[in-house]
């Protein structure tokens, strides 16, 4: 036996070599179930509500030992399975003394069994499992993290429980075993993204499936990973964005697509930083960025309703509206209003310089124009943007794939979506010049170092699917796991990813 085992574990391991050496499997290999906890729940209200005598209503459950409460010829104990909670009445008249025994001695907190029986409500109403037999499905060997008293009737129940975040995060299966709370993030997460496709879907979009390996990375400001195909002999890249693909596809004839998928960027962690990360991006012909305003403020509405039930979140201690419309704000105003600068009267990049470091604003003195006012965005316009917010009309040379607004070059039709002081989604009227796009490439190869994580390179697939012609169009492109911050009212993106990434441990 492992020394370095808890004298718990050591017990359990005990117990698993005296079940086998008594003839009892741990861990057999099928279970007989006929409802769900809920369902059994269900049957017997239906039954009940019908007028029907209850008394006679049998299941076949299972699920985890999750509290166990004995009181000398009786046992209390609740079992928990995907559905929810049940309670378990065990009683000598009916087991015997051996059963009883074997029950108390025998299964821990955490094993998963079976119980068949009939249905009963308690003196308390709650609906009861009187168990006329029980299996053992799956002995546990390590016991579930952490413990909790809790006092019932003058009983003290202990249930498991777990709250350090580190180890929450690494451990996650044992966080949802024991942690239910934690369990309705991802079915709130499931429900978002089945609200958004559905969406989607009932107005006209296909959705498709573009490649993960790419040979030119391309269509966001952000480091790629960087992998090696060994029969092509080639270096590939994780994807940071569907867009310059699903392009393609419009270019082809599709007029309105969209990808939920994986995107994996080699940038920081953060609380709103995962390097990979599930996105949403569509594409639709015919329209701009105006449209994709209105689009999106329906569809996150409408997203929220349906996995909620409201369009009102409690997110950072404030209560948010996310029903249309939303505040429109232009990035030109909203500076000024925020920093005192307007920023079109500086073209120049050393004369934002000047004018930020004249009014004692943070800056990088490397920073281009289009990085300066973006910066701008961070640290004076993003944190108050607590209810929704489209701030839109960005710089050029931050927005690659954006168009330019007539009359002025230099600024392009882009929005960014804003909630609860953080970026939510970006959005362009896309270009479709291929000779300004190929410009736009150029002018970033030689505005950037060659390190730096905001250059774009210049992708000539892509240049030669927009010269067979590329039909005016807006784009959008959202995190799903801030969303899913956002409605579930969770600051850390952790908390919202079932295995978030995290720096490797001592332990490991």
């Amino acid at each position: 036996m492992d020394p370095e085992l808890s004298e718990l574990e050591r017990t359990r391991l005990e117990k698993v070599q005296r079940l086998r050496d008594s003839g009892i499997e741990p861990y057999p290999t099928r279970a007989d179930v006929t409802h769900t906890t809920v369902e059994a729940v269900k049957l017997f209200i239906d039954t009940e509500t019908s007028g029907q005598d209850p008394v006679d209503v049998k299941v076949k459950v299972a699920g985890r030992l999750r509290s166990t409460r004995p009181m000398g010829k009786i046992i209390f104990a609740h079992i928990e399975d995907g559905s929810g909670r049940l309670q378990l009445f065990l009683r000598v008249n009916e087991l015997g003394e051996e059963t009883m025994d074997f029950f108390v001695k025998e299964l821990d907190l955490g094993d998963f069994i079976q119980a068949e029986g009939k249905l009963f409500r308690t003196r308390t109403g709650e609906i009861t499992l009187q168990v006329s037999s029980f299996t053992l499905l799956a002995k546990s060997l390590l016991p579930l993290p952490a413990a909790k008293d809790e006092v019932v009737d003058g009983q003290v129940i202990r249930h498991a429980t777990l709250n350090d975040p580190e180890v929450r995060f690494r451990q996650r299966y044992a966080d949802l075993a024991v942690n239910p709370e934690v369990r309705e993030i991802f079915r709130i997460r499931a429900k978002t993204v089945k609200s958004l496709r559905d969406y989607l879907d009932n107005r006209g979009f296909l959705e498709v499936e573009t490649p993960i390996l790419q040979p030119i990375y391309g269509g966001a400001a952000a480091r790629p990973f960087i992998t090696h195909h060994n029969q092509l002999k080639q270096d590939l890249y994780l994807r940071i964005s569907f867009e310059l693909y699903l392009k393609r596809i419009i270019v082809g004839g599709i007029d309105r697509v969209y990808e939920i998928g994986r995107d994996f960027r080699n940038e920081g962690v953060s609380y709103k930083h995962n390097p990979e990360f599930t996105q949403l991006e569509f594409y639709q012909a015919y329209s701009d960025y105006l449209d994709i305003m209105k689009t999106t403020e329906e569809m996150v509405a409408y997203t929220a309703q349906q996995a909620l039930g409201t369009t009102t979140v409690n997110f950072d201690g404030k209560e948010i509206n996310l029903a249309p419309p939303w505040r429109r704000l232009e990035l030109r105003q909203g500076i000024l209003e925020a920093t005192g600068i307007d920023i079109m009267e500086y073209r120049e990049d050393q004369q934002l310089r000047d004018a930020m470091a004249a009014k004692g604003l943070k800056f990088n003195p490397n920073a281009t124009r289009g990085k300066l006012i973006d910066g701008m965005i961070g640290d004076y316009l993003e944190p108050n943007c607590i209810q929704p917010t489209f701030i839109y009309n960005y710089p050029r040379d931050i927005s690659p794939l954006a168009k330019s607004m007539p009359g002025d070059p230099q600024t392009v039709e882009r929005f960014e979506g804003f909630v609860g002081g953080m970026e939510l989604c970006n959005a362009f009227t896309e270009l479709n010049d291929p000779l300004d796009q190929e410009a736009r490439f150029l002018e970033m190869g030689r505005a950037y170092t060659d390190d730096d994580e905001e250059k774009n390179p210049l992708d000539e697939d892509y240049l030669r699917a927009m010269s067979y012609g590329m039909p005016p169009m807006g784009g959008f492109g959202m995190g799903i796991d801030r969303l899913v911050m956002l409605l579930t009212g969770y600051r850390s993106i952790r908390e919202v990813i079932l295995f978030p990434h995290l720096r490797k441990s001592e332990e490991d």
